[in-house]
């Protein structure tokens, strides 16, 4: 294990400060925007810029790096992160922070693909599950390490900005100074609604409906906290947990998944986020114990939704299409984390912070609603034609690149352009 992870060691740790300095980033800005009485719009904005940004990123950046190569391409990403999160302690209004963000979740993608490219061309088919893996851990504990050290300072001061930007900065120097070839060309994804939906119905609305549950507490969680009357570290721990459960929950689930309908899975899944949701909205407790709890069922269930939602699709997709489909629900994930902050930011203002798990819960039942009436359209997909299925690191961090790292594929083919038999 040791002679795998030295060739790696500087991608794994420039992978480790950038998404710690993405958990400070994505924590400090919702709880010192509440802190300075933004509206709940407001930071539901914030949340809708950064999933416009990273959607935008996913999409654009292979041309970049097409163009000046993947060294200068990361240095300039990590270098445009460390300015946002700067000009937004310099300028704290609701007006300038929403593009600002905008600019963040693109050089974030960016800098994310770049790792997992230069990942994916180190590993080995031997040794690639395992490194996948390692790489899923240590971008888990780095992004809640980084949400977590907000609990150890005063949010309103000009600490935790700086923080973020000196480990952006951090994360650029083992890539740079390291010896490692220049990897293979990004991964190009193109977004075919109309063939992801011929492919599976059933995948493309719930991955759009989870976009929306998972975007709007991912941005609005640590407000919700706030608003209850948490602490600063019950906040943090509040924001983070859910993420830690959601990644434990996707062993059991997927095993599950494995051996009976994927989509059967999936209402599991969304009646359980259903109870934490309605609890929520129904008791809006103030007991921190009890929202920690509550919080970490809701993430056990959120977060195991999307690893089973893209084994399902890739279930009908055709041989050689499994990172077309993934890239593809990638993108519809990121349409939905785009409009659900500004709905549940939209929604809390008559609300309170009760319209955070209002809005899940429309997107839950929804998405409930809609499988089961697949389920009743169409038969499950044989066993023997089932493929594996494969635990995630959560979308909001996920890229195209995160497919082709996890499967081994060198590119993206088409999904066929005939219309194929319908599919659940």
């Amino acid at each position: 294990m040791y002679r795998q992870l030295v060739p790696i060691s500087a991608l794994l740790l420039g992978s480790a400060l950038l998404l710690f300095a993405g958990g400070i980033n994505s924590l400090i800005l919702p709880v010192r925007g509440s802190a300075e009485g933004f509206s709940t719009a407001a930071l539901g904005f914030l949340g809708t810029g950064w999933a416009i940004g990273y959607v935008l990123g996913c999409l654009y950046i292979p041309r970049l790096v097409a163009s000046v190569g993947h060294i200068r391409t990361f240095g300039v990403m990590c270098a445009v992160a460390s300015i946002a999160i700067l000009s937004q302690a310099l300028v704290v209004e609701a007006w300038a922070w929403i593009p600002v963000r905008a600019v963040s979740g693109f050089s974030f993608a960016g800098a994310a693909m770049i790792v997992e490219s230069w990942l994916n061309d180190r590993a080995e088919p031997t040794t690639r599950g395992r490194i996948f893996a390692i790489y899923s851990m240590v971008n888990l504990a780095a992004s809640t390490a980084g949400q977590m050290v907000i609990a150890l300072g005063d949010a309103s001061g000009f600490l935790f900005f700086a923080l973020g930007a000196i480990f952006y900065s951090l994360a650029l120097i083992p890539t740079a100074i390291s010896t490692s070839q220049t990897p293979a060309p990004l991964t190009t994804v193109r977004l075919d609604l109309r063939a992801l939906w011929r492919n599976s119905p059933v995948a493309v609305m719930a991955v759009f409906l989870v976009g929306i549950s998972n975007g709007a507490f991912g941005t609005l969680s640590a407000v919700y906290a706030d608003r209850v009357g948490l602490d600063l570290s019950s906040i943090a721990l509040f924001a983070s947990l859910p993420v830690l459960a959601g990644a434990v929950a996707q062993i059991p689930f997927g095993i599950l998944s494995d051996r009976m309908d994927r989509r059967k899975v999936l209402v599991l899944t969304g009646l359980l986020a259903l109870a934490a949701d309605g609890t929520f909205a129904l008791l809006q407790p103030t007991d921190q114990m009890l929202n920690l709890i509550l919080a970490s069922v809701f993430g056990a269930a959120i977060f195991a939704m999307y690893p089973i939602i893209v084994a399902h699709a890739n279930d009908h997709a055709p041989p050689g299409t499994s990172i077309q489909v993934s890239g593809g629900l990638l993108m519809v994930y990121g349409l939905g984390a785009i409009a659900g902050p500004l709905l549940a930011g939209w929604v809390m203002g008559p609300l309170g912070p009760r319209g955070l798990f209002m809005t899940t819960i429309a997107a839950h039942v929804v998405m409930i609603a809609f499988t089961l009436w697949r389920i009743s359209r169409r038969a499950a997909v044989a066993e023997e034609d089932k493929g594996d299925f494969q635990p995630s690191v959560p979308a909001r961090i996920t890229t195209p690149e995160t497919a082709v790292l996890q499967d081994g594929e060198d590119e993206a083919e088409p999904l066929p352009s005939e219309d194929p038999p319908e599919t659940p």
